[in-house]
């Protein structure tokens, strides 16, 4: 996912777009590294909601959160805890989630109609690309920004302000597809729309709950809407 070149005559907008959730249900994998990581350290395995319900601020809270959940926050220190997460999720990445519906093909039209296209992600650069790679979506994406690629995180605004600036586009003409609080919160900070999809982490009270632009089925929607929009 290398910086390309703009084509002469295509839309200079841009579509951001969030990983966990939104692209890839990811919670699966995540789930079972972390109880793989608690099975380390004796602890019985949380439900698969309490953990999903982490998803989506970063993989260090993601681990922060389940030892406390698991009452191991005082016993077990957190940067170990981290390291062991991520020596099981290298394994698990990928193993057990799968891509949304019409993820492939929503990200092939807004290509194919010249939308530039970046993944902006909390996730780590090096389980994000692996990821990216292996669902087969990275071939549409311009550019990833990572939870760690620059010094900040979703909800902060600069992730996304970093990808517009990447792609060449300015932000005023850019849009994020996310699941999450968090990318509405970075959306409004940024200053874009922001279309929530129905499904995902969107945490209490569901997608209906969070005050976006608009709640899409699937990527598919985006070309349509991106249209009306006169975008």
């Amino acid at each position: 996912m290398q910086q390309k070149s703009p084509v002469t005559g295509m839309r200079s907008q841009a579509v951001l777009i969030d990983l966990d959730g939104t692209m890839v249900d990811t919670a699966p994998d995540i789930v079972e590294a972390v109880r793989q990581m608690l099975g380390e350290f004796g602890t019985a395995p949380l439900p698969f909601a309490t953990v999903s319900g982490f998803i989506g601020k970063g993989v260090a809270n993601l681990v922060r959160r389940s030892l406390e959940a698991a009452g191991l926050d005082r016993r077990v220190d957190a940067s170990h805890a981290l390291d062991v997460f991520h020596r099981h999720y290298a394994q698990t990445n990928g193993r057990l989630g799968r891509v949304f519906p019409h993820v492939g093909s929503g990200l092939s039209e807004l290509q194919r109609l010249g939308y530039r296209l970046a993944c902006v992600t909390n996730k780590p650069k090096e389980l994000a690309a692996p990821l990216l790679l292996a669902t087969g979506l990275a071939r549409y994406l311009d550019v990833l920004v990572a939870g760690d690629s620059i010094a900040r995180m979703k909800p902060d605004p600069e992730p996304l302000w970093h990808a517009c600036r990447l792609l060449g586009v300015e932000p005023e003409h850019s849009v994020l597809v996310g699941d999450s609080p968090v990318d509405v919160r970075a959306a409004r900070a940024a200053g874009l729309p922001v279309f929530i999809v129905s499904y995902g982490y969107a945490g209490p009270g569901g997608p209906a709950a969070l005050e976006c632009d608009g709640l899409i089925d699937s990527l598919a929607a985006m070309p349509a809407i991106l249209a009306a929009r006169g975008a």
